[in-house]
């Protein structure tokens, strides 16, 4: 009807999330029962609240006309909207796929699948539980489907990130599995996807698509094809180091990411693709080369760039409004969009064809504008069509006959008349005719008395009048069932037109879906031009060497967010396996350690994606993983210290390592004691120094022992952040010299986040003890300095010159003196003098 009710708990639940008011009605005998409700036109707006908020949502609708019955009304649930399965423009996210996944547990792995039903992406894989858990965290999918009873299992793997829904067991069964997806497909077997090798990723795809059937989506034509995630042509980013080096979200709520600096993007579907390939970057060598060959053809036609870049923004999201086309949603404004969208192809695909890049010339030939789509549409849909079909007028005239007729009667009435009543009056000699309605009995000719003896024989009389009389013909009656029923006729015409015009859209799915794709891409292509000439990045020569050597790289995410006039220290980083395997880097705080390590992994990754990089120059061996160990944090929900955190990080790292492999690790240990965080660093370092795997190595500490191993293994060189020492000063030059680094400044760094001047002086104190009797007992240097501070305890017996100007000038004092207000103001003098 008009209103969405809910009743009961789901009452209590929704009036807490969407903010509504709860209300109770008596439920005959029984307790009142609790109600909230809706109007049906807010479902847009509450719609989105609820799934957002992790319900799955069962929307019951009139399935028949109340006008067409004298029984109540047949209700019945006509969608269920769930977090990971949803057409509506405001529970999706533009720039981001709305995955729904499916996990299936082997005895060694586990396969998972991920399906976006807006846009018809399928993908499958298959690995160890660490490789799904590390795909769940790519993907970020809305919603997890797992086998009834495995709650447990899904908590232990991947904790409590996802909204989850089980399914029976039966969900995921190989022969079950198989038939959903060969039936999907129209296919006799999986081989042609080259999935057939994963049989639990094949269960896990089957319960994905029985869970469509299962929530009353049943049209999913534009579900094509199904992709295998090959772990060989990507490079590995496991969830700690997406995490660090903070790619698509920052640590904190206002922190920015690397997809905030690099998403240049102007359509949604270019925005989804963009955050694959970051989560993704490749490692084929020929696929990052013809991205960068793309990027310079781009750069180097700017202004015929920006235009193209102008019909992409005209496109919208093409791959979602076909989707709509598949499962018979999409509503007629968004279909005069599709028109527009493949209009704005010719000049893309032009632009593409005419390049002096072979990589844009494919790109182009992958174009298809349907020019037979544009034509139907424009024939077929007027140009002023409102959003909803039932507000009528959307299809243009010309295109049926019985369609025009009607509304000529319905929408032309007056004319229609008009001319009737003028042809009778021509033909009955009767002047003063008119036609009229009434009523009782509809529409009328009514004859003045004086001229009544020319009405025809076939004219019906129905009613008399003291001056008149008044007749109904055959011509009037059927004119009047016609202007009558017309505007329902109309209705039903036009649904039935429009319902022809989405099949005949339904046979382009696969076309307009591949050009889709091809924008999508042509869009990132354009993202990393513009990036690259606004932020003054250069191509990198990627190759297959064991080299990584940037010159003058830069962060690409700080670099854009310092003070005005400030400018980025830009930095030389060079790894190889043979020379130069591990940079040891000290440093004090604050000097841009943890910066340095993270730029090197986003210039790397950046390159594999197929994008220029902020450096001078960037010569950089394929990389195949990339470990990023940078600060840590405590997992209190899991009961984990911060320490325990890192080592498990640490040690996902060592048992993944590979000749490819780019590791950056960040104060390794410092979660323990000192001693056993030394023991611990160093034991790393060496077992990274000695691995037949020889991974390049980045390893910020503070640890200067460290500085030792540079002596005591080949490939170790010790290299610092350098900091400049004027008087008391410190300046963090943060530029990466030769050579180990002696202190550490954290005091300086203490002075300067504010810490109380007596406090400082304390620790420098401490310091200058601790660093005499660095070779000597630790234990018996601190029980010293402890046993000091018990003789301290007399205020002018520390050794601070603050505390001496005090005592003097409390020694210059004439007590006698003093007035209560001196006294006072003396008092605050002095309080000014400790607090410096």
């Amino acid at each position: 009807g008009d209103f969405y009710e809910m009743f009961g708990d789901d009452a209590v639940k929704a009036s807490k999330i969407l903010g509504i008011v709860l209300t109770k009605r008596k439920n005959g005998a029984a307790a009142f029962v609790d109600l909230a409700g809706f109007p049906h036109h807010s479902l847009d707006v509450y719609l989105p609240k609820l799934v957002r908020a992790g319900n799955r949502v069962a929307i019951c609708d009139q399935l028949e006309d109340p006008k067409l019955t004298k029984k109540i009304v047949k209700r019945g649930v006509t969608e269920l909207v769930t977090p990971g399965v949803s057409f509506n423009d405001n529970v999706l996210d533009t720039k981001s796929n709305n995955f729904l996944a499916a996990v299936a547990f082997g005895k060694t792995g586990a396969g998972v699948s991920f399906l976006d039903i807006s846009t018809g992406e399928f993908l499958v894989a298959e690995g160890s539980v660490e490789y799904v858990d590390k795909l769940l965290q790519s993907f970020q999918p809305s919603e997890l489907l797992y086998k009834k009873h495995g709650d447990q299992l899904i908590r232990d793997s991947f904790g409590t990130r996802f909204y989850t829904h089980p399914l029976e067991d039966w969900a995921f069964s190989e022969d079950f599995a198989n038939e959903k997806l060969t039936k999907q497909f129209d296919t006799n077997s999986l081989k042609g996807f080259g999935i057939e090798d994963l049989p639990l990723g094949i269960l896990a795809a089957g319960a994905a698509l029985h869970y469509l059937t299962e929530t009353k989506h049943e049209q999913h034509a534009h579900i094509q094809h199904i992709a295998r995630i090959q772990p060989d042509r990507y490079v590995w980013l496991d969830k700690f180091t997406i995490r660090n080096l903070e790619l698509v979200r920052g640590s904190q709520s206002d922190s920015v990411s690397l997809i905030d600096v690099m998403d240049h993007t102007v359509s949604p579907m270019g925005g989804r693709l963009l955050k694959r390939w970051m989560l993704l970057p490749s490692k084929e060598r020929s696929m990052i080369e013809g991205r960068l060959n793309a990027v310079e053809a781009l750069i180097q036609s700017t202004d015929k760039a920006e235009q193209t870049s102008m019909h992409i923004k005209q496109i919208g999201d093409l791959e979602r409004l076909i989707g709509k086309v598949a499962v018979q949603r999409i509503n007629p404004k968004e279909v005069l969009q599709i028109r527009r969208a493949l209009e704005n192809i010719v000049p893309i695909k032009a632009f593409c064809d005419q390049s002096d890049s072979p990589e844009l010339n494919k790109l182009g030939q992958a174009l298809d504008a349907c020019d037979a789509v544009q034509k139907k549409i424009k024939t077929w849909v007027n140009e002023e069509a409102p959003a909803l079909l039932s507000k009528g007028n959307v299809i243009a005239e010309g295109i049926n006959d019985e369609l025009d007729e009607l509304r000529k009667v319905a929408f032309s009435g007056k004319d229609y008349l008009l001319e009737i009543q003028n042809r009778e009056i021509e033909n009955t000699g009767i002047p003063t005719l008119k036609i009229a309605y009434n009523n009782v009995f509809g529409y009328y000719i009514e004859v003045r008395n004086t001229h009544k003896d020319k009405v025809p024989e076939e004219w019906v009389r129905k009613q008399t009048l003291t001056q008149a009389e008044r007749y109904i013909t055959e011509e009037l009656k059927v004119y009047e069932a016609k202007i009558l029923g017309a505007e329902e006729k109309i209705g039903v015409l036009e649904a039935k037109l429009y319902a022809e015009l989405v099949t005949f859209l339904g046979q382009y799915i696969t076309t307009v879906q591949e050009s889709a794709r091809q924008v999508a891409k042509l869009d990132c292509l354009l993202s990393f031009a513009k990036i690259a000439i606004r932020n003054n990045y250069v191509r990198p020569i990627v190759d297959e060497s064991h080299v990584l050597q940037i010159n003058e790289g830069r962060h690409p995410v700080i670099e854009q967010h310092l003070p005005l006039g400030e400018h980025y220290v830009s930095n030389d980083v060079f790894l190889d396996n043979e020379q130069q395997q591990i940079m040891m880097i000290t440093g004090p705080n604050m000097s841009g350690k943890s910066a340095l390590l993270r730029q090197t992994a986003l210039i790397v990754l950046m390159a594999q994606m197929g994008s220029f990089v902020p450096a001078k120059a960037a010569n950089l061996g394929i990389i195949d993983k990339i470990f990023v160990r940078v600060g840590a944090s405590d997992n209190i929900s899991s009961g984990e210290s911060t320490f325990m955190v890192e080592m498990n990080e640490t040690a996902s790292i060592l048992n993944n390592l590979s000749d490819r492999s780019l590791v950056l690790l960040d104060e390794i240990g410092r979660g323990t004691s000192t001693y056993d965080g030394i023991s611990i660093a160093w034991a790393i370092a060496e077992y990274i120094h000695e691995d037949n795997g020889r991974a390049k190595t980045l390893f910020a500490t503070h640890y200067h022992e460290l500085n030792e191993m540079a002596s005591a293994f080949d490939r170790v060189k010790n290299y610092n952040v350098s900091v400049k020492e004027v008087g008391k000063q410190v300046i963090f030059l943060r530029k990466l010299e030769p050579g180990g680094s002696n202190h550490s400044f954290g005091i300086h760094v203490a002075k300067m986040a504010g810490m109380p001047v007596k406090a400082v002086q304390r620790a420098t104190e401490i310091l200058k003890k601790l660093e005499k009797s660095h070779s000597g007992d630790l234990n018996t240097t601190t029980k010293e300095i402890a046993a000091e501070a018990d003789m301290q305890l007399s205020f002018f017996q520390l050794d601070d010159p603050a505390l001496q100007q005090i005592k003097e000038e409390i020694l210059r004092t004439d007590i006698n003196t003093l007035t209560p207000v001196e006294a006072l103001m003396k008092l605050n003098e002095i309080k000014k003098m400790v607090t410096g």
